[in-house]
């Protein structure tokens, strides 16, 4: 006797999975929860291995398999994302990600969805996290560097969660950062370096495909909180060695900045807290000093957003 086939599994492109998180803001309660369990250690319930990064040397890509479960929410994803250094052709993104839904229970494949648009989201509000913890009383200016996909989605949650009261944004390509100042809600100062966009800047965001430094210590404003998520590879920099080696270093994971990051392993910084530690209160919010949160983003976090969107499809559908 045949055994009964599993339903087939859902997709949800990124129109829905765009209806079902419409703001990055909603993901804040969970996303604080996971970040919190993930530091507790075995007890929080999370499994999380470091990501597994295949190169693709022929074309100068990559592709990381990220796999988490959380006993929390009880919910099973791995995510694929594929990003590429100097892509030839403008309109593919550089980074460009899947996510698989399991049921934990069977193991069965529920849903594959879209996780460009989550990735984008939950960096975004953990970014957001880490800011309304380390960032200093009373900014008042916002730097972002780069214009891409990333800085659309911090744009948005920084501008609904804080005031500032001026914007920043370089590019490397001035263009881009023009495009950007013109469809954002909000007036936006394009600035013609990095430095003129860093100096004096409260809170800065670093969300480049850079390889080398584009961020010096020298320039940053002391007190000053800095967002660090591009370089996600272990010989990829964004920040000096005087940016990180100035700071307090808060990090997402430390075994993964250890092994991954290239601004944490190649400036030797100490890393002084885990943002989970601070959201547990094992660790303090040294808001008056100088920080750094250094991004390289969990399958944890997307693991959280994938079972918001699905449970968001399921009641509709």
């Amino acid at each position: 006797m045949s055994q009964a086939a599993a339903p087939a599994p859902v997709f949800l492109p990124a129109g829905e999975v765009e209806r079902c998180l419409p703001r990055a803001s909603l993901l804040l309660p969970p996303l604080e929860a996971a970040l919190a369990n993930f530091s507790r250690g075995p007890e929080g319930g999370v499994v999380q291995p470091v990501r597994t990064v295949v190169p693709i040397q022929k074309h100068g890509g990559f592709l990381g398999v990220m796999p988490a479960y959380s006993a929390h929410e009880d919910a099973l994803t791995t995510k694929l994302v594929t990003f590429y250094e100097n892509l030839q052709d403008p309109s593919v993104p550089s980074h460009q990600a899947t996510v698989l839904l399991f049921e934990p229970s069977n193991g069965t494949l529920r849903a594959v969805m879209d996780g460009s648009i989550i990735t984008a989201k939950r960096t975004a509000t953990v970014s957001a996290i880490a800011t309304k913890y380390l960032m200093p009383a009373d900014s008042e200016v916002l730097c972002i560097l780069g214009a891409g996909v990333q800085a659309y989605s911090h744009y948005e949650i920084f501008t609904e969660l804080f005031s500032f009261n001026e914007v920043r944004i370089w590019n490397r390509t001035k263009e881009k950062a023009e495009k950007f100042a013109s469809s954002v809600n909000g007036p936006v100062q394009v600035c013609s370096s990095a430095q003129e966009a860093v100096t004096g800047a409260d809170v800065i965001i670093t969300v480049t495909m850079a390889t080398k430094p584009i961020l010096h210590g020298e320039w940053v404003k002391p007190g000053a909180h800095i967002n660090a998520i591009g370089a996600s590879r272990p010989d990829w920099r964004e920040l000096d060695d005087e940016a990180m080696r100035n700071s307090e270093l808060y990090v997402d994971s430390r075994e993964a900045a250890l092994r991954e990051s290239g601004d944490v392993i190649l400036s030797g910084a100490k890393i002084f807290a885990e943002l989970g530690e601070v959201l547990l209160g094992t660790k303090p919010a040294l808001r008056e000093k100088t920080t750094v949160f250094k991004s390289l983003g969990m399958a944890i976090e997307d693991t959280v957003a994938a079972k918001m969107v699905f449970d968001c499809w399921s009641a509709g559908s």
